[in-house]
């Protein structure tokens, strides 16, 4: 199926959209030994596409990684007030990978970075549902917050899923989500009238941060990349 080629070479790991527009732009790609330019189409199973003279990556080399994201970085690939970034942290997995989701600035914890870019649409589509576990320490009265963080509760005026909140100990909870909604964990605390000291993400689905450290990352184990992706195709059914 014929697509713009910036979207196949995103798909590919070879460059962001905006990245591949700049090679298009730049005469480093080709199809059927002729230049491309912004705009073209080709179909990877029938063209011959090329970068700098190097045929795309092949779609069943992919690469998963779960970082334990520290504070401190931004959940991107660069950044433009130079703020040190997620990719910095994973440049020695051997592949260009970018993350699934965010976690803000000031939050830590599981993140899993890839080079699939349809493993990562899935997994960030609402129909998918994914469970998204977070360690919270707070400020505040907890006992009158705990109704309000697993009543009914919305952000921007969409209805959120009722979440799955269990107290870990003084000021400390769990609090498990579906959506992935912008800082959605910390609203929801100044909602309830809690002040958010500390949040880490614990688990994503069926991964889990378990004893990573904070900073380093590893590659997904077969058993956990097949619970990733028999996901991924029960979704697409």
């Amino acid at each position: 199926m014929e697509e713009r080629l910036q979207k196949i070479l995103s798909a590919r790991g070879v460059a962001s959209r905006r990245a591949a527009e700049a090679y298009l732009e730049a005469g480093r790609v080709t199809v059927n030994g002729h230049p491309a330019k912004i705009g073209d189409r080709a179909d990877p199973e029938r063209d011959e596409i090329r970068v700098d003279g190097r045929p795309l990556p092949s779609l069943d080399r992919r690469t998963y990684v779960m970082l334990n994201k520290p504070r401190g970085y931004v959940t991107t690939l660069s950044d433009e007030k130079g703020r040190r970034t997620v990719a910095q942290l994973v440049e020695g997995c051997g592949a260009r990978v970018w993350p699934v989701g965010r976690l803000d600035l000031d939050s830590e914890g599981l993140l899993i970075l890839t080079d699939d870019g349809a493993l990562t649409q899935n997994l960030l589509h609402p129909s998918h549902e994914v469970q998204k576990e977070y360690h919270v320490w707070v400020e505040g009265d907890v006992a009158a917050a705990l109704p309000v963080l697993r009543g009914p509760l919305s952000l921007d005026g969409v209805p959120l899923h009722p979440a799955r909140v269990e107290v870990l100990g003084p000021g400390q909870l769990s609090v498990t989500i579906h959506e992935g909604r912008n800082r959605q964990v910390r609203r929801m605390c100044a909602a309830a009238g809690l002040k958010v000291r500390r949040l880490r993400r614990v688990r994503e689905g069926s991964l889990t941060l378990g004893n990573l450290k904070v900073g380093c990352w590893r590659h997904l184990t077969e058993d956990e990349l097949s619970q990733l992706l028999e996901g991924h195709t029960k979704s697409s059914v």
